[in-house]
């Protein structure tokens, strides 16, 4: 799909899913018993990086945590692309009513820490320095809010070292007196059950990573 094609849509879901399938749905609506059970589960601000990533991630997590999703990928070339995948994770987190908010990208900060290797494969030094900024960020938001876990979706790629994403996940959770929940979301075919909730729900899916590197591989 071409950036310029891109049109937010009205989606009608299927019982397919495991969640909320009225379009539009949102915290408002849930009643006031429905927010009160929502305020008694643990507050967790899941970093989504794509909403296509974060369709399996929330339906695993949204039984045990309070979630708010937060968009926080300044990695994303060029700037069309940036404002497409954002949208949809915008209009996805909506759809199952999510609070979510997108961390304005200061791109020239994190160009600093990655620009000094570009010619690292996918999973070398320049990704696992992006990875640690996004969770520093996330963190940082979490803080922000009082929510005292916080995780990412970026463990339902098959192409992430998900070893490095937790355990840098862990280390930044102590720095800052948080919980990071350490779940793959790609186990137990998560990833498959990513593409079928994208194809229920029509979300765009990308074909690189995010960063001119990425896309000039992919």
């Amino acid at each position: 799909m071409e950036n310029d094609e891109f049109r937010m849509k009205n989606v009608k879901v299927s019982g397919e899913t495991g969640l909320e399938s009225n379009p539009g749905f949102g915290r408002a609506e849930l009643g006031e018993e429905g927010i009160a059970a929502e305020a008694e589960k643990p507050g967790l601000l899941l970093h989504i990086c794509c909403a296509p990533d974060a369709t399996v991630a929330i339906e695993r997590l949204k039984g045990r945590f309070n979630l708010w999703g937060v968009f926080c990928n300044p990695n994303i070339e060029p700037d069309g692309e940036y404002d497409l995948r954002e949208a949809e994770a915008r209009m996805f987190t909506g759809l199952v009513g999510l609070n979510y908010e997108e961390i304005s990208p200061d791109h020239d900060e994190w160009f600093d820490r990655v620009r000094d290797f570009p010619d690292e494969p996918e999973r070398g030094e320049r990704c696992r320095r992006c990875i640690a900024y996004r969770l520093e960020r996330t963190a940082r938001q979490a803080r922000h809010y009082g929510l005292p876990y916080f995780s990412t979706t970026l463990s339902t790629s098959p192409h992430k070292d998900v070893d490095f994403i937790h355990q840098t996940g862990a280390a930044i959770a102590a720095r800052h007196d948080l919980v990071y929940i350490p779940e793959t979301f790609r186990r137990n075919d998560g990833y498959r059950r990513s593409v079928e909730l994208s194809r229920i729900y029509q979300l765009y899916r990308q074909n690189y990573c995010g960063c001119r590197w990425s896309r000039r591989r992919g």
